[in-house]
């Protein structure tokens, strides 16, 4: 029975796992097993040791909802960046490599030049038909 525990130390009551430390009022009580925390008119929240006699529920719950959101702002984050990788790597499998690009601007490049010599061949056999060469 955890009563026993009253007006001893923290860490007597607390070798119990089932008891819960109130510091302010030094009593050892049975932790409300069916509520998640301890309700007020049992103890305050920063008073209300369980487990270990360092950490009060109010710190214990300020901790907990830090590294919760933590780890929540983390995950979406890491979410984020792995959507954005796989966009890009999708880019580059369509778009092609490297090599595939360079080819095709060098086939470009071809064309071009030949296109830009048959337009000066014409130009020429017209000048020379009309005379103004």
């Amino acid at each position: 029975d955890c009563r026993q525990y009253t007006n001893r130390s923290c860490e007597e009551c607390l070798k119990n796992v089932t008891c819960l430390w109130c510091a302010s009022s030094k009593r050892c009580m049975e932790y409300p097993v069916r509520r998640i925390l301890p309700p007020a008119d049992l103890c305050e929240l920063s008073s209300a040791r369980w487990g270990v006699c360092w950490v009060n529920f109010e710190a214990l719950i300020i901790a907990m909802s830090v590294v919760g959101g933590t780890l929540l702002i983390t995950l979406g984050v890491c979410c984020c960046c792995c959507f954005c990788c796989k966009k890009k790597s999708k880019k580059q499998v369509l778009g092609g490599d490297d090599e595939r690009a360079a080819r095709e601007r060098e086939k470009r490049r071809v064309r071009q030049e030949e296109r830009r010599a048959e337009m000066k061949s014409r130009h020429d056999e017209i000048r020379r038909k009309y005379g103004t060469v």
